[in-house]
């Protein structure tokens, strides 16, 4: 390259509105907001050694000789009880819309969300983020838009996000309200250099900015790693409409720009993300006010756990004492020590007299009962204290046996678990308005999707962002009325894959079945019943029966027709039709028979030889010539 050419590109580089001043002063917020968040960067790593069961590391007294170390699950237990609740209970996004013309597109998302989210294995995702928040007290989840999915098409990209890496306002806990946010990877040298020839030889042994490493079992090397940022930060443009808040994007590394969107004229007004937002996510477990962030069930309990392990130490020691016998034995005592020691040895040598003035066992007096139940009381306070009873894990008490009660105080014991998955429902729902928004911004062009429908069935469909753009309201009265952009809510259900739940639903199928909800003759007093009732599926067995009622009612109509007609035509439609819907054939009264009917016309007795039938008989033999 020319010098001149150098020289120019230079000056270019200056012009820009983030350079390397800019990058300067963003590596100063990062550092100061890196500082604020020191403590919770601490507890994190701390609370994942608990996690693992390797605590003994910080409550163990080095200063007195080696103890045993017994690390019970009791912790580890309760936490993973939690996450199981969480899977049987992954959310499933249904997407409604706001008018009534968007029905068509609602419903087209309802389909294609979950198909993004299988392309990402959301599912996978989202358990790992679940044991991430119930260790920490705080999940994360990154929605972004990646050019390089599908052949440099471009997709939706979810990942989970390690809140050791991320960064942002101290003292703020919305957020969004954080002017800038910073998001941290260590990369391999090698694989930046070829992916930006502009970090040759500028990429130095080891990364620039320390991050927060956890205590790995392996022997991790970071020298061949730098840090790449991607700095996200707000600002107010002006535009023609007025001032506005757009969202800026800025990837470096080593003080290198490696892609700034305030430097490319398509995104200084608009913005990287048309939704304004951070493309980010916090699922908090229990809430502290002045950080996003939040606490888990290893900082309530880890006490709990500590002195659960340290009564494990005095019985497992006692025990040890107590199983290894020790002798007092006097100067003066002839005998031989080691065979003494050794049990395999049938006789141990003695010269002189022993007594028990010269040799002595040394007694262990029994454990305290005080202790052993001290230590069923630590564990009891954190099953309690950890919302892990022995109801939510299928156990029982003594007398307990009825299937109704267990699940009775299953469903009661397990108030902790649905607020907490409620919670994560909460933060689903914002990821998938990210992804719907981010939808509306890069589906420029037609994709294909399968789908699957009712009954299972599969089907194919093909979806860009043309109807869900903002739409011209055109003019009135010389004036443009703006725009119109199509806006969703989003319901999240239960998929439900716990085996108990899918037995208590066909259950109560069952019930309903029995009881003659799905009989259409008492159809209103099912409707009834039902409004005052809140189970999985309620609407579809609400619209069944209601389906069934205008059927029996059209029929209750049709059939007395029919009937007529066959009596003038001699056909037999009513028949026919009775037959077609599995229904009693209506029968035609005959002489010497009294015929029952029910409210169709439909035959439903037949007496014969009755007081009243012989009477008609004898009547008409009376009148009839011989």
């Amino acid at each position: 390259m020319a010098l001149k050419d150098i020289f120019k590109k230079k000056e270019v580089a200056e012009q820009l509105p983030i350079g390397e001043k800019e990058i300067a002063k963003a590596l100063e917020i990062l550092q100061k907001y890196k500082e604020g968040k020191a403590n919770l960067e601490a507890r994190i790593i701390e609370n994942e050694q608990w996690y693992k069961m390797r605590h003994w590391e910080q409550i163990r007294d080095v200063s007195k000789t080696p103890q045993p170390e017994p690390a019970s699950a009791w912790l580890f237990n309760s936490i993973a009880n939690k996450h199981a609740d969480a899977m049987d209970n992954y959310p499933e996004p249904s997407i409604l819309p706001r008018e009534e013309g968007d029905q068509s597109d609602a419903e087209m998302l309802t389909s294609i969300v979950p198909c993004v989210l299988e392309r990402n294995e959301f599912e996978q995702t989202y358990s790992d983020t679940w044991w991430y928040k119930l260790k920490t007290g705080t999940g994360g989840y990154g929605v972004f838009w990646n050019k390089s999915l599908e052949n440099g098409l471009g997709d939706i990209d979810i990942k989970q996000i390690d809140i050791l890496n991320v960064f942002w306002e101290p003292g703020i806990k919305d957020l969004q309200k954080s002017p800038h946010f910073f998001n941290v990877e260590l990369v391999e040298n090698e694989a930046l250099q070829n992916e930006y020839p502009e970090l040759v030889d500028k990429l130095g042994t080891g990364p620039s900015i320390e991050v927060g490493q956890y205590i790995y079992d392996d022997a991790v090397d970071n020298s061949t790693k730098s840090a790449v940022v991607d700095w996200y930060y707000k600002q107010t443009v002006q535009t023609e409409a007025g001032a506005k808040t757009v969202l800026q994007f800025c990837k470096f590394c080593n003080g290198v720009v490696l892609f700034a969107s305030e430097n490319m004229d398509e995104f200084k007004e608009r913005g990287w993300y048309d939704h304004g937002l951070y493309p980010f996510e916090f699922d908090v477990l229990f809430t502290e006010e002045g950080t996003p962030c939040g606490f888990g069930y290893i900082d309530i309990a880890k006490d709990c756990q500590m002195y659960i392990d340290k009564l494990n130490q005095i019985i497992i020691k006692h025990a040890f004492l107590a199983g290894n016998p020790r002798w007092f034995a006097s100067d003066g005592l002839n005998i031989n020590k080691e065979q003494l020691m050794n049990d395999k040895e049938p006789f141990i040598n003695v010269a002189g007299q022993i007594d028990d003035t010269r040799l002595k066992q040394w007694q262990i007096n029994p454990l305290d009962n005080q202790i052993i139940q001290h230590l069923r009381d630590k564990i009891d306070e954190l099953k309690e204290t950890s919302q892990n009873r022995d109801f939510s894990q299928g156990s029982t008490a003594s007398g307990v046996t009825a299937a109704s009660a267990i699940a009775a105080l299953q469903e009661t014991g397990n108030k902790g678990s649905r607020d907490m998955i409620k919670s994560s429902y909460r933060t689903f729902t914002r990821i998938v308005y990210l992804c719907i928004e981010l939808i509306r911004q890069f589906y420029t062009e037609p994709r294909s999707f399968r789908i699957v429908g009712e009954n299972g069935a599969t089907g194919y469909m093909q979806y860009n962002n043309e109807n869900i753009q903002a739409q011209g309201l055109g003019q009135a009265f010389g004036e443009d009325l703006g725009f119109r952009r199509p806006i969703f809510d989003i319901k999240v259900k239960s998929h439900k894959s716990s085996p108990f739940s899918r037995v208590a639903q066909n259950e109560l199928a069952k019930e309903l079945y029995g009881a003659g909800f799905f009989n259409p003759q008492i159809s209103d007093q099912a409707l009834m019943a039902l409004d005052m009732m809140d189970f999985e599926g309620k609407d579809a067995v609400i619209k069944k029966i209601s389906e069934n009622s205008q059927l029996y009612s059209l029929l209750q109509q049709m059939i007395p027709m029919a009937q007529i007609i066959d009596a003038q035509n001699g056909t037999n439609m009513a028949a026919t039709i009775a037959q077609q819907l599995g229904m009693e054939v209506p029968q035609q009264q005959t002489m010497g028979s009294s015929v029952d009917t029910n409210p169709l016309g439909m035959a439903v007795k037949v007496s014969q030889g009755n007081t009243a039938t012989k009477a008609q008989e004898r009547a008409a033999n009376t009148a009839m010539p011989s």
